[in-house]
């Protein structure tokens, strides 16, 4: 599919600029083009198409759908897949948050979407498909729903209203919600130039996090020895997978900086539920996530949430392991 992306950065590197192949600095270089284009391309399509389905689930819309209705526990798969075509990470997630509570959302929905929209999303389906093929990229964005709809409603069941700001626990009990938004009539024709054009700010606005991520990949695709990674973290340490997520967390990038990495580790020997579970870490929760979340809720439960997500991204790794 990508062969033809492959000889352009081959006839790029190794032709025109005259690197020598098989070189450390060659095979990190190409590694580099490649896969910066290679992302960029896929990145584009894919945001663009679901600029496409977004365009028909604004958020108040869905906001007053799920305040609304009896679904029957289907709202928590509702909320998870509104987080799949939201391209928001952990900390840009958290004003939605707010506004889901303002929506007199219950609050194990609410946390449904703040886990999934980080995880999966059109920018993180991009990358993980140029990265690791259809496969391994449907099983992950599958998980990502899973861990959403598992993670919101065990923190639905633990009553946790109590410990959110007074401010907050005073909205959700003056909760109304919006009158019926009008109906958008712009036809699909209509909309496209403003869809095409939002895609290319995201790939914009992502631009930088590829590209450092990228170059890190391809420093250590190129420059560290085959087998470093085996020596420290596979399978046969059952920590390394907990180690992987501890690791993770503090750090704060996006799926744009941190599945290029990932690729490389997988690349040098790290498990694939290994490396996964330290991408979900990474990008599915961060301390600057934990500071704005502070201001609508207390450290109790910050402490739960984050203790309950982290639980859930262990096990999620482990069965990854397992199962590939």
């Amino acid at each position: 599919m990508f062969d033809w992306l492959q000889n352009f950065a081959d006839w790029l590197i190794y032709s025109l600029f005259s690197v020598e192949q098989h070189t450390k600095f060659g095979d990190a270089l190409n590694f580099f083009v490649f896969d910066t284009l290679k992302i960029a391309l896929l990145l584009y399509v894919i945001t663009t198409v679901m600029g496409i389905v977004n365009s028909y689930f604004p958020v108040d819309k869905v906001r007053n759908f799920l305040s609304r209705n009896k679904l029957y526990g289907l709202e928590y798969l509702f909320a998870s897949a509104f987080g799949v075509i939201t391209p928001f990470c952990s900390c840009s997630s958290v004003p939605l948050f707010i506004g889901f509570v303002k929506g007199g959302i219950p609050l194990g929905i609410t946390f449904t979407y703040l886990i999934t929209a980080p995880l999966v999303n059109e920018v993180a389906i991009a990358i993980f498909l140029g990265a690791f093929g259809f496969k391994i990229t449907a099983i992950y964005v599958i998980s990502g729903i899973v861990l959403g709809v598992i993670g919101g409603f065990t923190l639905g069941k633990l009553k946790l209203e109590k410990e959110l700001s007074p401010w907050v626990q005073n909205i959700i009990a003056n909760a109304q919600t919006e009158d019926e938004l009008e109906e958008d009539r712009l036809t699909l024709v209509q909309r496209f130039p403003a869809i095409l054009k939002e895609a290319f700010a995201i790939v914009k606005g992502v631009s930088l996090y590829i590209i450092i991520g990228i170059a890190i990949g391809g420093l250590m695709h190129g420059f560290l020895p085959t087998g470093f990674f085996e020596q420290y973290i596979n399978k046969g340490q059952w920590y390394a997978v907990p180690l992987a997520v501890i690791i993770g967390v503090p750090m704060y990038s996006n799926a744009a900086g941190v599945i290029p990495v990932v690729q490389v580790l997988v690349a040098k020997g790290v498990p694939l539920g290994t490396a996964i579970a330290f991408m979900m870490g990474v990008i599915g929760l961060s301390l600057p996530e934990a500071m704005l979340l502070k201001k609508v809720m207390n450290l109790k439960m910050i402490a739960i949430y984050f203790g309950t997500i982290t639980f859930f991204m262990i096990l999620s790794g482990y069965l990854f392991n397992i199962i590939l």
